[in-house]
């Protein structure tokens, strides 16, 4: 399926003046990007001491999303690889086993639907696909797109019973009980590894950095500046085109924490004056109807990546009860009318209401 691409920009906030006399900063910025996985591109924002020394950090980013993304991919097989799309493929058919990256993001997911409600499902497969096939006619045929009929989209619902997706942990083999069952892990796969690398990083060392998938951010540390103590992260306007001037709605200020947005701006496609947008609910099989964007800000990018999903299909009363109900989780909300409502904690890292990324406050 061919998909749009929203890049969530790194804005980095560098000080216009810096008062006494400093020396040198012992690392350098780098930065570095590609656009093979995830069908988005990620960039990488770092500080190291040595040129060869991102490299490396560079090098070992890219070949391990590329990995976690043949593993999450649910479209193409891949030689000696079992994947989303081969346990697709065995829907009623017999287990899959499968690496422990799969088994640990499909449990991860499975707790996160029970603990947080049914936003989140990861076996709405065979609904996401009628989506995606009317959105790839509709790019191909503008004049001629349309909704899909509601009764195809109930039909192909009732294989999305996500107690029907069984784990087995001691022999790492998930089974789709039903045929015509599919998992689409679109709205926490890259989130869920966004973490993955970024942890495997720090391990390795990696002290310093900001990898934006999309509109995945996770920063490791701080900047290695000598000047801030926070990284700047720019939140897209949902009225705005990258290409366009005035496309920052607000900056947030991070450290070793995530920011992911969700929006209807992101892969959409128009049914004469009516935006049909890629975020399904679950409840109306239709595209979530409450805001422009929603934002969350929290340490693991795949709970965020979860929870833009979330809160984006939720009224705004239970949608802000929610975040207010889990610990370290921000959320600002991009109403329909254009106004912007924000949780307390989210107002003290956003740049309209005065932060900034420096030492000095």
């Amino acid at each position: 399926m061919k998909r749009k691409i929203s890049i969530f920009l790194v804005i980095l906030i560098l000080a216009s003046t810096i008062m006494g006399c400093e020396k040198k900063p012992k690392h350098t910025k780098y930065e570095g990007s590609f656009f093979d996985t995830f069908d988005t591109v990620t960039m990488v924002v770092a500080y190291t001491e040595t040129k060869e020394e991102f490299d490396s950090y560079m090098e070992a980013i890219h070949d391990r999303f590329i990995e976690l993304h043949r593993l999450y991919d649910k479209y193409n097989d891949y030689e000696g690889i079992n994947n989303i799309k081969t346990i697709n493929d065995n829907a009623g058919i017999e287990p899959v086993k499968v690496e422990k990256e799969i088994m640990d993001m499909l449990i991860f997911s499975m707790e996160q639907y029970h603990k947080l409600g049914e936003e989140m499902n990861i076996a709405i497969g065979p609904v996401i696909d009628i989506w995606a096939e009317y959105r790839d006619m509709a790019e191909e045929n503008p004049e001629d797109a349309k909704l899909p009929p509601m009764e195809l989209l109930v039909k192909a619902n009732e294989y999305t019973d996500i107690d029907k997706v069984i784990i087995d942990k001691e022999n790492s083999t998930v089974y789709l009980e039903e045929p015509h069952m599919k998992l689409d892990v679109g709205a926490v796969a890259k989130g869920y590894a966004t973490e993955i690398v970024a942890k495997e990083m720090e391990n390795k060392g990696l002290k310093s950095a900001l990898i934006s998938a999309g509109g995945n951010v996770r920063a490791i540390g701080k900047p290695l500046d000598d000047i801030r103590e926070r990284w700047g992260v720019g939140i897209q306007n949902p009225d705005r085109s990258l290409i366009q001037g005035g496309n920052i709605l607000d900056t947030v200020f991070i450290r070793d924490a995530s920011v992911v947005s969700s929006g209807d701006y992101q892969r959409y496609y128009m049914v004469g004056d009516m935006r049909v947008h890629h975020i399904i609910d679950p409840k109306t099989l239709m595209p979530g109807d409450y805001y422009r964007a929603v934002t969350i800000v929290t340490a693991d990018s795949g709970l965020a990546d979860i929870l833009s999903t979330s809160i984006y299909l939720l009224p705004f009363d239970e949608s802000f009860k929610l975040v207010e109900s889990l610990e370290g989780v921000e959320a600002l909300w991009v109403m329909k009318d254009g106004t912007i409502e924000s949780t307390d904690g989210m107002k003290e890292i956003m740049y309209s209401q005065g932060a900034t990324g420096s030492k000095a406050k």
